[in-house]
């Protein structure tokens, strides 16, 4: 089977369809930069850790950047989007509890 991956798109109603990619038309031959926005909900910030973790060991990383919102019922902020944008390539959220 061809690595894949993919994209969940939490929103209501959900998509009609899965979204899919093969991983070599996604992912850089470099190294990737990935971003962990943590929403600030209790044990996120565990479930990103081992999201990294889990990662680390598969992929060739260059750099993360671990951050958090500032309140859990607002999005992030136009600085926590700008400083992704510079020092990722994706972001990874989680919500958890």
């Amino acid at each position: 089977m061809e690595d894949r991956v993919f994209l969940l798109i939490p929103e209501a109603p959900a998509p009609d369809s899965e979204v899919t990619a093969p991983a070599s038309t996604r992912l850089p031959s470099e190294s990737l930069r990935i971003g962990f926005l943590d929403n600030g909900k209790g044990n996120a910030d565990h479930l990103l850790r081992f999201i990294r973790e889990s990662l680390g060991g598969r992929l060739d990383l260059s750099s993360s950047v671990s951050l958090r919102k500032q309140s859990v019922s607002l999005a992030a902020g136009n600085e926590l989007i700008d400083q992704f944008a510079r020092e990722a390539d994706l972001v990874i959220t989680a919500m958890a509890d």
